[in-house]
């Protein structure tokens, strides 16, 4: 029977907490955040545990509540002028079991926020090492990137790449390269946009692992430039 797991409170809860963010309001509020926030996106990621090991046995579903796949939403304003203390959105990732500490990693993040949902898959930010190892996977075989990164079953639900580039070639490679775009990526990757009404529906799971499906090419060349399993 398919299971509904988000609801229009979540994003009532976020729209509240955007007005509203300081420490006092989320402690009075606390409670409405784990009933409609926190107890059905850990809920929705333990489910994800079975269906996700058919994706692939090495990414994780990791349903803790501190440290898995459910960033807090406690924001670190160490290094920010931006000193408001929550997040106004839900972030889950889901990433490669060799890198689970770590969220520059190859695997797929999905963001729950009002009217901006979007499911996102490839590597985000990672090491100036990892991306350097990206790039050369790209140059050494720009047939496999373009199957997985520009073939019609990735681009046919997530459409171009996203994300942000460097402003100059990097060194090491040709200038005239014809991936030259795609060697000056810093993020790998892209993400679709999704309908709160998806999002809130119960057979959200299956659309949601559906996505997933159409991101395997691009995880799969990544996890090969990185020398992880697949």
């Amino acid at each position: 029977m398919a299971t509904r797991y988000f609801t229009p409170a979540l994003f009532e809860f976020l729209h509240d907490l955007s007005e509203n963010n300081d420490r006092a309001w989320f402690k009075s509020n606390q409670d409405r955040y784990e009933s409609v926030v926190r107890r059905p996106a850990l809920a929705f990621i333990e489910d994800m545990g079975e269906p996700l090991y058919k994706v692939s046995r090495h990414l994780v579903a990791d349903p803790r509540k501190v440290g898995g796949s459910l960033f807090r939403i406690q924001r670190d304003t160490r290094f920010t002028r931006d000193k408001t203390p929550y997040k106004t959105h839900v972030g889950i990732q889901f990433r490669h079991v060799a890198t689970r500490e770590d969220v520059h990693a190859p695997g797929f993040y999905l963001h729950l926020e009002p009217r901006a949902c979007q499911a996102w898959v490839g590597l985000w930010h990672p090491s100036a090492e990892n991306a350097q190892a990206v790039r050369g996977a790209i140059a050494a075989d720009p047939g496999a990137w373009k199957r997985a990164a520009h073939g019609a079953r990735f681009t046919g639900v997530y459409g171009e790449l996203t994300g942000e580039s460097l402003r100059r070639p990097p060194r090491g490679f040709d200038l005239d390269h014809p991936l030259m775009e795609d060697l000056q990526r810093i993020d790998f990757g892209a993400g679709v946009r999704l309908r709160q009404s998806e999002v809130t529906s119960e057979g959200f799971i299956d659309t949601y692992l559906e996505t997933m499906r159409a991101g395997v090419p691009l995880i799969r060349f990544l996890c090969q430039a990185l020398g992880l399993a697949f």
